[in-house]
């Protein structure tokens, strides 16, 4: 009997890739305001490309920034920092069905969580602007938590939370690694939210369940 599910935060409850384009069109647009549009549209589509998802390392991503962008006035790193940090969350995007889904799974019970890697002050952020921290009973952050996924530590600290066994719990998220195959290793099932990452055959293992849209999570649970 599932008692809980736990959620990725990004590509999953937030749709990250229009949140991130839309940053990158207010840095392009306040930043590299001397170039014409369609220059500026190749620019937030190469940043979207350098940003691997928010996989790359932001400090990297920034000082590559710093060294690729065609300036009229140069910025520092760590101004371009402070400029993502201020706005990139106040763009926060839900992703398609989050309220329907959620609101199931509050009238059907279910215990909720959120787990997502990241620092605190931008994942609370975007979560605050879409205003669905008050959802769940537990938001594990990496960054508070002293560990992220796939450290299996991690998805025991939100199992301790919630008070209930792996197999009495759901994992839902986009990673095939940080979010299906992490969780897997404790016992709790996964469900692949299909979206820019490829399954990978060398896991070992597949996922419970996958879907596309994030409302046929209604029809498994």
């Amino acid at each position: 009997m599932i008692k809980a599910i736990i959620f990725d935060f990004d590509n999953t409850l937030m749709d990250r890739d229009m949140t991130f384009r839309k940053y990158a069109e207010q840095f392009v647009c306040e930043h590299l305001d001397h170039l014409d549009p369609q220059t500026q549209d190749v620019i937030v589509s190469d940043l979207i490309v350098r940003d691997a998802d928010g996989y790359r390392d932001k400090q990297a991503f920034f000082e590559e920034m710093v060294e690729v962008l065609p300036w009229k006035k140069p910025l520092t790193a760590a101004e371009i920092k402070t400029f993502y940090n201020t706005h990139y969350m106040t763009h926060a995007c839900r992703m398609d069905y989050v309220e329907e889904v959620l609101a199931y799974c509050s009238h059907r019970g279910y215990l909720m969580a959120v787990m997502t890697n990241g620092q605190h002050q931008i994942q609370y952020g975007k979560m605050d602007n879409l205003q669905l921290r008050d959802s769940f009973h537990t938001v594990i952050v990496s960054e508070d938590a002293g560990m992220k996924k796939p450290d299996p530590r991690i998805y025991q600290m939100a199992l301790d939370q919630l008070e209930v066994e792996a197999e009495q719990c759901v994992f839902v998220g986009d990673h095939p690694v940080n979010d299906i195959w992490g969780a897997n290793q404790l016992g709790i099932r996964g469900v692949w939210l299909r979206r820019n990452h490829k399954w990978d055959d060398s896991l070992g293992m597949k996922p419970w369940k996958s879907i596309d849209q994030l409302n046929e999570l209604l029809e498994i649970i």
